[in-house]
């Protein structure tokens, strides 16, 4: 039944923790990060299918271009002008589609993965994960510390808990375990309205604990304070700090609790960063950070002033980071991105702890685009300029779409404007011929998968079709970044804290779908919905319906049997090691 939580059978995260290879043994002379590609098999065909995604997606572009004809001048001018924009936001619409196609095909092509090597034994190691009492389960917490301890490294190896409260309890705990605890409560220096000490964030409680004990250790590693590492945590991330320019390394996200369908949608709609956008990044050496599970240099972190202050604190500090330069080499600082699973979390079990991440990602996306990027693009170089770009567009680019588009609607529905003129039979044709071979690619890039959760061939089209609900999302948080609306951070609810479902929760999506209804009654009304231009209205309120939809399907399937059992059983993460 849906919603009832069950333990799935335990994947086989071990075997997933070594998929980089085996590691080399202690490099000789100057060690860089060497790197291997994930197409050896068969790069011919990799190649051909992206050339193919890229050539259909372009030829299509080009051909809208070339068959626009602009509007007569003699007509008028409130009627032209809505026909000037309804040309030029089209072929702003699928300007972003080929930028998106663009960027899965150089991460097709560019995708490597790091060549493990054994770390270095001197190296004093941090083990630092955090805690706001009150809103993170304790005993949570203390299974990710009891695995912290397990964690094998051979030199300097102590564990840290961060505790935001300075919570009795929760010192009992760090006590019980054998880990050190940590505080920043009541000191007024690392309390502040803003900057790298901002009070109640994750950025301020780590740049706390480095200013007062960073001195100690040469490396932290972390992981969220929902997420249980493996034995061999530090044994795969920590050899390629023998590469004196490595600021910091990263593995991917996977979530355990994977009996609830929200979790599994949204962990496949992460394949894409994980399995190849950050593979593609190990090129150019400027993989993202990525706060669930990492491993960081703290000389490195120090010489740009700590993490930096966000609510995707991770991104900006990527971009602070890969624009400095090494002062002991001179070169730029770079980042490795390993595929080893060696962190399993919790991810979002309701819609509306999902549309909470997802509007926190994005919202962190569109302020550094909007206020931080171009300031450090030519710190960066033009190459990893392009590529953080890229990898940056997706949510402005996806809430730009979706407002010209309704805006489009609009302009066609009231006032009767055509906009683009072209042969409906040659348009259909393209657009399909350009949408399939961009799937194509898609599906084919599935084999990288990470993920231990997802079948082997699996389609991943759950995450597909999860992305594209969330665009709603998308616009709330582009809007709000460009009108420079404040916003907080927030702790994403974990374990029993996970929050519970309303109907309040799909309100921007209701909001929306109401819009679109108008819409399609209008068109009835005037007549204007001409050809397929009825089809973007009906199709987004279909969109904006669904997720819903899914979730009154779930509350009505679940009995108050299931309801109990929900709300006894605790969130299980298993390891087999």
């Amino acid at each position: 039944m849906p919603g009832k939580s069950v333990i799935s059978p335990v994947p086989d995260y071990h075997g997933f923790s070594h998929l980089a290879g085996d590691a080399e043994g202690v490099p000789e002379g100057d060690y860089r990060v060497r790197l291997r590609p994930l197409s050896r098999r068969r790069p011919v065909r990799t190649a051909l299918i992206a050339v193919f995604a890229f050539a259909f997606e372009s030829t299509f572009f080009g051909w809208l271009l070339a068959s626009v004809e602009l509007p007569d001048r003699r007509m008028q001018t409130v009627l032209f002008a809505a026909t000037v924009f309804m040309i030029a936001a089209t072929a702003l619409i699928e300007l972003f589609r080929l930028v998106n196609v663009v960027t899965l095909c150089l991460a097709t092509l560019r995708a490597l993965d790091p060549v493990p090597v054994e770390p270095d034994e001197l190296l004093r190691v941090a083990f630092l994960t955090t805690i706001v009492p009150g809103k993170e389960p304790i005993e949570m917490v203390e299974k990710t510390l009891r695995a912290a301890m397990r964690i094998r490294h051979p030199g300097r190896y102590h564990v840290w808990l961060l505790d935001e409260g300075d919570d009795p309890e929760v010192k009992a705990m760090c006590r019980r375990v054998g880990a050190y605890h940590f505080s920043r409560k009541g000191v007024p220096e690392w309390n502040t309205a803003a900057g790298g000490f901002k009070a109640k964030t994750k950025h301020g409680n780590y740049n706390s604990w480095i200013d007062k004990h960073g001195a100690r250790y040469d490396v932290f590693v972390s992981v969220d304070p929902d997420h249980v590492p493996l034995e061999n945590f530090c044994e795969r991330l920590l050899g390629y700090f023998r590469d004196p320019d490595v600021a910091f390394v990263i593995g991917p996200q996977i979530y355990g609790n994977y009996d609830n369908v929200i979790t599994r949608w949204a962990e496949s709609q992460q394949y894409l960063f994980h399995s190849l956008l950050q593979r593609a990044g190990n090129k150019l050496g400027i993989p993202m950070l990525v706060g669930t599970n990492n491993a960081v240099r703290i000389s490195a972190l120090k010489s740009i002033g700590g993490l930096q202050d966000s609510i995707t604190e991770d991104m900006a500090t990527s971009l602070a980071q890969h624009a400095a330069r090494n002062p002991a080499t001179g070169r730029h600082w770079r980042s490795v991105y390993t595929p080893d699973v060696l962190a399993v979390g919790e991810g979002p079990s309701s819609w509306t702890d999902y549309f909470s991440q997802q509007h926190r990602w994005s919202r962190g996306t569109d302020e550094v685009v909007v206020a931080g990027f171009a300031k450090m693009a030519h710190r960066l170089g033009v190459r990893r300029a392009l590529h953080y770009a890229l990898l940056m567009a997706y949510y402005p680019l996806t809430a730009l779409a979706w407002l010209l588009g309704a805006a489009t609607a609009v302009c066609h529905v009231v006032l009767g404007v055509k906009g683009v003129q072209v042969p409906q039979q040659v348009w259909l044709m393209l657009y399909v011929d350009a949408a399939l071979f961009q799937v194509g690619l898609y599906l084919w890039n599935r084999r990288h998968n990470v993920s231990p959760h997802e079948d082997a061939g699996s389609s991943g089209l759950s995450g597909m079709l999860l992305s594209t609900l969330c665009a709603p999302i998308y616009v709330t948080s582009f809007l709000q970044a460009v009108l420079r609306r404040r916003a907080g951070f927030v702790v994403t609810p974990k374990g029993d804290s996970a929050s519970p479902d309303r109907l309040l929760t799909f309100r921007t999506h209701l909001r929306w779908a109401a819009f679109f209804a108008v819409l399609l009654v209008v068109a009835a009304v005037t007549g204007h919905a001409h050809g397929f231009m009825w089809l973007w209205p009906a199709l987004n309120l279909a969109l904006c319906l669904t997720p819903p939809a899914i979730w009154a399907l779930q509350t009505l399937g679940r009995t108050p049997e299931n309801q109990v059992i929900e709300e006894k059983e605790p969130h299980m993460i298993e390891i087999s090691v």
